[in-house]
């Protein structure tokens, strides 16, 4: 247990909002070392810095079930989170922490499981916490400015089926110079607590972790170490958010160049299409095949060039493009499918 570390318990369930203020917290210097950092989100995907967001996440289900995604500044895989899912973060002088060493940093959270019934919770592999082979915490670590921050999830009681619909991306064929993630078996805490434990909600087990970490007996105690933020903190945490987490650039633009190919036969004809996308936009698109029509199809391909990514953007061009010019016989909308789906 740490005694007299400070944290932070944040108030909003938004992944975009919580992330600003980790990064804020990290650079500031009004918390002195170590912290601690707790929060809850709503649906959302995160997707790691160096990742290809458009192949990680499934954006049309997002986008229809109003899951949020965003990117991190730190390195790792795609997750999904959901209420059922709590997120920590600590920040430590980094002449104390070796770069990479998960173990050390996340132990107080295992002895804390360990005393909540969760005996089998052990670090392994590069970088998550599992039980019984099965894992419930990813973990990320970077280091600025002196400082090293690893975050990690704990999934109490998570929507797994939601993992599949929202990280699977229904491209035909894609290849891309991204870092891909590793799909993992899951499974939550909750069947694994003490049984007095075993209706606890998030926020009573985010409020049992502070306990635990700080060693003291009740959340009313640890709340002489708890960091609120001021109205200047969250001004700027307003800032960060906008230049990173909500920006369309940053989550969508950060993406490294990738290909993809859309290609399909209809009764009037087969369309391939070749499609070269960098920083979120179409750079670039061929289309072959024995389609037949009155125009150029050369013109859609110049049309849809700089276009983002996106099935809503997408839609709105093919739509407005009279597509039956150039692929005749075959529907708008099996086209705008085979393009923007």
């Amino acid at each position: 247990m740490i005694l007299n570390m400070q944290y932070v318990a944040m108030k909003t369930f938004d992944i975009r909002r919580n992330l600003a203020t980790e990064q804020y917290l990290m650079n500031s210097d009004k918390l002195e070392l170590p912290v601690v950092l707790f929060y809850i989100e709503d649906r959302c995907v995160i997707v790691g810095r160096n990742q290809n967001t458009i192949e990680e996440v499934d954006q049309n289900y997002c986008r229809e079930n109003g899951v949020t995604v965003t990117r991190r500044l730190s390195g790792g895989g795609a997750m999904y989170q959901d209420l059922g899912n709590l997120c920590f973060s600590f920040i430590v002088d980094a002449k104390n922490q070796e770069f990479g060493d998960f173990k050390k940093m996340v132990s107080p959270i295992v002895k804390a499981l360990h005393e909540m019934g969760v005996t089998g919770a052990e670090v392994t592999g590069r970088n998550d916490i599992v039980v019984d082979g099965k894992k419930f915490s990813g973990n990320a670590m970077y280091t600025r400015g002196g400082k090293t921050f690893s975050h990690g999830t704990l999934m109490l009681d998570v929507d797994t089926s939601e993992v599949a619909k929202t990280l699977t991306v229904p491209l035909d064929k894609i290849q891309s110079k991204g870092i891909k993630s590793v799909r993992s078996r899951v499974t939550n805490l909750r069947p694994y607590l003490l049984p007095e434990y075993q209706n606890i909600t998030t926020e009573e087990f985010r409020d049992l972790l502070i306990t635990k970490v700080l060693g003291v007996d009740s959340i009313e105690q640890a709340k002489e170490n708890e960091y609120l933020l001021t109205a200047e903190d969250e001004s700027k945490v307003d800032e960060i958010e906008a230049q990173y987490y909500s920006n369309w650039d940053w989550v969508y633009g950060k993406s490294p160049k990738f290909t993809v190919k859309k290609r399909k036969h209809f009764t009037s004809g087969t369309i391939d299409a070749r499609i070269l996308v960098e920083k979120g936009k179409i750079e670039n698109i061929k289309f072959y095949g024995d389609f037949f029509g009155t125009n150029n199809v050369s013109e859609l391909e110049t049309k849809l060039t700089g276009s983002v990514f996106d099935r809503p953007q997408l839609e709105a061009k093919l739509h407005d493009s009279n597509l039956s010019q150039y692929f005749q016989g075959i529907p708008e909308k099996e086209i705008i499918d085979l393009l923007a789906g």
